[in-house]
């Protein structure tokens, strides 16, 4: 960000595995914390992975400061001022990884973005870069100017499989185990007519489960409103999906959940607990 602040670190970076955090580093602590107990162990066996961790990062912040300085020529500098006034809270952002897909192929990105914006991006084969906005066409042409640059990022998108292939060695334990899901079922009341049922799956691994309403054993495709597969701090995944139905057909509908870790479907019903039943025969 363009301003320091008390409470929000300057410069802060997380290293994700897949869609899981492993990592992540700031302006504050000026050092990688580990957020996976294999991640601790990697830096204990191998100190050498933790040190260039930290010093890439380290550099990585230093890029970052150089490019958001409004003077001085940094490659970003004097262009910031194209897009917004300098005065007040600016972003510069970048996602950068690489990939390496199950028939053995291997990618890499690097995109960056200004204030949430999508704004410039780099193609590693053409060393050129890529604009997604109009006023990042001088950014794209002060880059292009130095090949230094460009020449700097294509290895660190080379040598990134690397450093993946020496995580996925050391995380081989936790993303080959299996967790089947834990489910439940919840009601929440709309109206004298309207009921929403809730069906929640959580703490299940690998992330790749079917879960979905059903309606006297069909597969209420439309009427299922799904929330995305997300996950959770201990590195499990967790999935709600909801109906909304007529209270008098209740007994009619069911979760259905399919997962790698159950021998059979996991079919889930709402259950009206004792003291609602009790509630109800109060009123």
């Amino acid at each position: 960000v363009s301003e320091p602040n008390l409470r929000l670190p300057q410069f802060f970076s997380k290293v994700y595995l897949d869609d899981q955090p492993i990592a992540c580093y700031d302006s504050h602590t000026r050092r990688v914390e580990p957020l996976v107990s294999w991640m601790e162990k990697m830096e204990k066996e191998d100190p050498k992975q933790g040190k260039e961790g930290n010093e890439m990062l380290l550099a990585t912040e230093q890029v970052f400061r150089h490019e958001l300085k409004s003077g001085g020529g940094g490659a970003w500098g004097e262009n910031v001022v194209l897009l917004n006034s300098l005065s007040g809270l600016h972003t510069w952002q970048a996602i950068l990884g690489c990939e390496l897909k199950e028939d053995g192929s291997k990618g890499s990105f690097l995109h960056y973005g200004y204030d949430g914006m999508d704004f410039i991006s780099f193609d590693k084969e053409t060393l050129r870069w890529v604009t997604a906005q109009p006023q990042a066409e001088k950014v794209k042409e002060k880059w292009e100017d130095d090949p230094g640059w460009s020449q700097r990022n294509k290895i660190y998108l080379e040598t990134c499989i690397e450093q993946l292939q020496s995580y996925l060695s050391y995380s081989k334990e936790v993303l080959q185990r299996i967790e089947p899901p834990v489910g439940q079922v919840t009601q929440k009341v709309v109206s004298d007519t309207i009921e929403t049922l809730i069906c929640q799956a959580y703490g299940f691994y690998p992330k790749e489960i079917w879960a979905t309403w059903m309606r006297d054993g069909e597969v209420c495709q439309y009427e299922t409103l799904h929330r995305n597969v997300a996950p959770n701090s201990d590195g499990t995944y967790y999935v709600w999906l909801s109906i909304e139905i007529d209270p008098k057909e209740r007994d009619r509908f069911w979760c259905h959940l399919e997962h790698e870790g159950l021998q059979d479907p996991l079919v889930l019903a709402w259950k009206e607990e004792p003291d609602e039943k009790l509630q109800d025969q109060g009123r």
